[in-house]
């Protein structure tokens, strides 16, 4: 499974980088606000950062706008993927895109049916948003699981890009189901690394060693 991180946050993204666990970036209006700063700056600065796909999201609601800001976006680097919702007007432009070469990521996906007309729309990748699912009374990971077995039953390209990703725990359950791509807060990412017995581990060797008196330097 892949490794995006849902944030635009520049400092963040660079310091997953150094660890060659970071395989794109996603980001939307939302994250864009919280950075303060310009969206197309913001934009540029992450597709230098990172070689795998980095998610910019248009605003516009209409087919023809949406179409004329994937035209700006997809301008500032080869690695842009252009994000869009998971409307008529969204799967319109998604057609229109996928079938010119740029990749596309449908969000705001909530249901296995809608997840089916995204891939169906030629889709590079599908956003199921498991965390807000959850939130509302719903398994989110059931949804992962449906859209896994419509899209393996049609040998559908689309890749699942879980989003709205807020445990641990959900990242577990999506490499189990075998989602393809997993989009998570900078927050989670790091989370993962964490262990009561490495933590205890490490404690008892740096206490060992220091009792030994020697050095590697």
């Amino acid at each position: 499974m892949r490794f995006f991180v849902d944030t635009a946050d520049t400092g963040a993204i660079a310091d997953l980088a150094a660890t060659g666990l970071l395989d794109g970036v996603t980001t939307n209006p939302s994250l864009i606000l919280k950075s303060g700063r310009q969206f197309l700056d913001v934009v540029r600065e992450i597709c230098a950062l990172v070689d795998g796909p980095v998610s910019a999201e248009v605003v516009a609601l209409d087919h023809a706008t949406m179409m004329k800001e994937a035209d700006v976006l997809r301008k500032i680097a080869a690695n842009v993927c252009i994000k869009v919702p998971l409307t008529v007007d969204g799967l319109k432009t998604c057609k229109a895109l996928t079938s010119e070469g740029t990749s596309v990521n449908v969000t705001l996906c909530f249901s296995a049916n809608q997840a089916l007309l995204a891939a169906k729309a030629g889709a590079t990748f599908i956003s199921p948003f498991v965390g807000r699912l959850d939130d509302n009374g719903f398994d989110g990971m059931e949804l992962i699981s449906d859209i896994r077995l419509i899209y393996d039953n049609y040998a559908f390209e689309t890749e699942i890009l879980v989003a709205s990703v807020r445990t641990p725990v959900h990242v577990l359950a999506a490499a189990k189901i075998g989602a393809d791509v997993l989009t998570a807060p900078p927050a989670v990412i790091h989370a993962l690394f964490n262990h009561v017995l490495t933590d205890k581990g490490l404690a008892g060797f740096e206490a060992d060693w220091q009792k030994s008196g020697q050095s590697i330097l």
